[in-house]
């Protein structure tokens, strides 16, 4: 009968450690998977993506003679673009917002080129898949097909 009662009493405890190591991992998992990365700090443009209406995609890398930084602090934004075969300056500055994997960027202010821009449109919106170290920033059109993306890496 003592056999019988600690085999019992083991396999409740055996039942309820495993119900507690799942539900810790279970937790674990999930937290990781909502973990919102933040954008605050400095970026540099590794490749940009123009797709085609066939789903088919351009990879246009940065050089030299194309860079591109974005920097982010809590609440501002700054970019700006070389493109040495440009006689143009592009850089933009304002305020973001990044919630839900949605960056919305409202420029106040740029260089000439980009202020014709923005007299004409000064929110701009992206879908962003982020990691602690890269971010993608996504353009879609009304069907939700992407046209357009930027990919960067953290500049430490």
């Amino acid at each position: 009968m003592k056999k019988h009662l600690t085999l019992l009493l083991i396999l409740i405890f055996a039942v309820f450690s495993c119900k507690d190591n799942n539900e810790t991992s279970m937790a674990e998992t999930t937290e990781e998977t909502n973990k919102e990365y933040s954008l605050e700090g400095a970026w540099e443009l590794d490749s940009f993506l123009n797709y085609s209406g066939d789903g088919t995609a351009d990879t246009i890398k940065s050089s030299n003679s194309f860079k591109q930084m974005k920097m982010f602090s809590k609440t501002k934004i700054m970019w700006s673009r070389l493109r040495m075969g440009d006689s143009l300056e592009w850089f933009g500055v304002g305020d973001y917002t990044f919630n839900d994997g949605i960056l919305t960027e409202d420029l106040e202010y740029g260089s000439k080129a980009m202020m014709q821009r923005i007299n004409s449109n000064k929110v701009w919106e992206w879908e962003i898949i982020i990691d602690e170290n890269t971010f993608t920033q996504i353009t879609r059109d009304s069907l939700g097909s992407p046209i357009y993306a930027e990919m960067y890496h953290r500049v430490k």
